[in-house]
Order: structure tokens, then sequence, then C-alpha cells
């Protein structure tokens, strides 16, 4: 079977909702990184069969397919296409498979996957909110409501519903929370994120700058600040400090097949080793990685040992603590520079961005195998598992 490799993965750093990347057109994020790319690696980027870019909040400023128009407005040759798709959360990452499905295949050699979402210009939630208002319907309809009467598909519900389920305390989840930070932070001081981070420059009130350090870091979080936030829900577990922050980003990863790196004398970084994406309850919803991950492994024909590093998406600090849990998993070896609680979870750019992070822990530990995994709407989630090389 042909294989599909990964040259090169970039991300901009994160920025808070109203932070520094506030002022940047979400076409204009993704634009940066695809310039990156092109910029990193020396090849003709007029070969590029596709560009595949995720993005949930396809509204506004992130419609008229948001990818095409990063292309656009990019330093890539016009000729190159574009398709946005969205599957939730986990819409970059689902890139990056279609890309190498493509590759493995045959039918392409050069695929660019990619990730959007700009949560300040347009705010999670806003395309179906928006149409409600107007009088243009719900996205639920009579046999949806029919088959789950009543129910809203939370997320957030989901995440309280795993807490309860695996016997997870307060204190769990905010000793996580910490983590994430204390992990982003060291990562951040020890230049971990240099290689996978793309320069924005923005205007700030001191002036012209360039956007390099993800802004969801708190580099002063104590276990008392985060113990003393607000819970989301009376009687629940779960407050902002133990969720994802709401983040503006784009990412970007090049995936070429053996071909592609003869005839542009590409090296690559890693061979995609395995992908899948299951899906399970849609109401508990979150839960899904945990079964997810343990149906790729047994496909891979690998165990959980095998793996040297795994990113597990932070939606909300139970989902890693679950997953952990269920798979007996090392814990020193899960989102080892932090995960979207410090760093941020700008939706569908996630995905290539969690393999930006991937690549770094693999090349900063000497590891062979990564996983990533993402908790999906729906009650979805995609596995990737790679080979660094």
């Amino acid at each position: 079977m042909a294989h599909a490799y990964i040259v090169d993965a970039v991300r901009t750093a994160g920025g808070k909702r109203g932070g520094k990347l506030a002022g940047v057109h979400p076409v204009d994020l993704g634009a940066a990184v695809f310039d990156a790319i092109a910029a990193r690696n020396d090849f003709d980027t007029s070969k590029i069969d596709d560009v595949i870019t995720g993005c949930v909040s396809q509204g506004g400023q992130q419609t008229m397919d948001l990818g095409r128009n990063a292309v656009l407005a990019s330093n890539l040759p016009d000729s190159i296409p574009a398709v946005t798709i969205d599957r939730q959360c986990g819409s970059s990452q689902q890139a990056m498979m279609f890309a190498a499905q493509a590759v493995m295949s045959g039918t392409q050699d050069i695929v660019l996957a990619s990730g959007i979402e700009s949560m300040t210009r347009v705010p999670m939630g806003s395309v179906a909110t928006l149409f409600i208002k107007e009088g243009l319907g719900h996205y639920k309809s009579e046999r949806l409501e029919e088959k789950y009467p009543g129910i809203m598909f939370s997320q957030f519900m989901g995440a309280e519903m795993i807490v309860k389920k695996h016997g997870f305390s307060k204190d769990d989840l905010d000793a996580y929370a910490l983590e994430s930070h204390r992990r982003a932070k060291a990562a951040t001081e020890a230049g971990h994120f240099k290689r996978e981070i793309v320069g924005v420059d923005v205007d700030t009130p001191e002036g012209r700058q360039t956007h390099l350090v993800d802004e969801g870091i708190r580099f002063d979080a104590t276990l008392e600040g985060i113990a003393g936030v607000k819970l989301l829900q009376e009687g629940g577990s779960i407050t902002a400090a133990s969720s994802s922050q709401i983040c503006d980003g784009a990412s970007a990863a090049l995936i070429v097949s053996e071909q592609a790196l003869k005839d542009h004398g590409l090296t690559p970084r890693a061979r995609i080793h395995h992908v899948s994406v299951t899906a399970g309850d849609p109401v508990i919803m979150l839960e899904e990685p945990l079964f997810a991950t343990e149906k790729a492994l047994k496909r891979a024909g690998m165990k959980i040992e095998d793996i040297d590093a795994y990113e597990v998406n932070e939606a909300f600090a139970p989902v890693p603590l679950a997953w952990l849990k269920y798979l007996g998993a090392d814990h020193a070896r899960l989102n080892v520079h932090g995960g979207a609680i410090a760093l941020g979870h700008p939706l569908g750019a996630s995905g290539t961005k969690l393999m930006a992070t991937l690549l770094g822990v693999l090349d900063a530990t000497g590891g062979k195998y990564g996983l990533q995994t993402m908790c999906e709407g729906g009650g979805q989630a995609n596995v990737t598992i790679i080979e660094r090389l």
C-alpha cells in the first residue's frame, strides 16, 4: 500500500477572544499559514493538488469556501483548488485524513490540510442562533426530535456526564487544568513551540507586533486561583478554568506521497501510520475518543504502550482524564506541551494545530510513534497515528 508523509506542520500562536488576532480576518489567518508552508519548504507550490480546510462556524467572514478564499489571499498560485469541510472540532484532523487517503489512493501527490477559525469574528454557535433568531428554522428536524426528544446535544452537559460516569472530582479537574498551564509555560520558555508557530503581524496599543506566543497561557497560574473560578453550572464540577479556551487561529500540514518526496527533494518529518474515525453516543458526546482510540490501536496492530506521545484535545478536563483512565495510558506522555485548556481550542483549526504540536513533542522527546484524537460534536472522534522519521 502507498504511504502518506507529513513534510511540515505549522500553526499560529493562539489568540484570545478579542485578543491579538481579533483584528485579523480569518481568510488572512489561513493565508498566513499557507504562506509559511510555501516559504519553509522548497518545492513548486503549483504542484499542490488540493487544499482541504476545516472550519466549524461557516458563517459571515468564514463562508463562500473559506479555504479557497485563503488560497486566493495567499502567495499560492490561484490555480490551486480548495474545499472547506466541517466535522465539528475534528474538522482539520479530518482534512488530514482526507489528504492522507487521497495520497494513499494514488489520485493526488501533494495536499495541504488545514484549519481556520476566528472565534472572535464568528462566535461559536452563531451560525445556528442567527438563523433561529431570523425565523429560518432550527438544525434539529422533526425526525431527529422524535429520536432525541428535548435533547439539545450540549458538549458542556456531555462533559459533566463524563465527570459523573468516571468518578472525577472538581479537584481532579482543577489539578489537571493547572498542569496544562504549567506544561504550556515550560514548553514556551524552553522554545519548543518555535518550529511550529508562524508569526502574524498585528496592530496593538504598543504598535505593530508579530504575534508569537499563545495568549491563553497563564504563566502565573496557581491551584488556588483555578479552584476559585465560578462553576459553569450549579451542582456541577466544570469551570471556565477546566475548559478549553475560546481561541482565534489557523494551522496547516503538508501531506505528500513518496513520489512527491522524490520529485521535489522534500524530507518527511513523519509517516501517517493509521487514520480512522468513529461515532457513538451523541448525548454524552465527548466520550468517543476512548472507544475510537481502542479501535484504532486494534486496527493498527498496536498497544497503547507502543505510543510515545498522545495529543488528546482538552475540550474539557474530564475528556483526557477519562481517556487516560479507560486506556490505562501513561499520564506523562499525554499533552506533554500543554493542551487546549492553556493553549486554546480554535475549533476547526485544532486538528492540524495538534499535529504541529505532536511532531514537536516527538522531536523533543525522541519518540517514534504519536497518536492524536479529538472529541467532536455528534459523538464522533478522529484518530491519527504517526511514525516519526
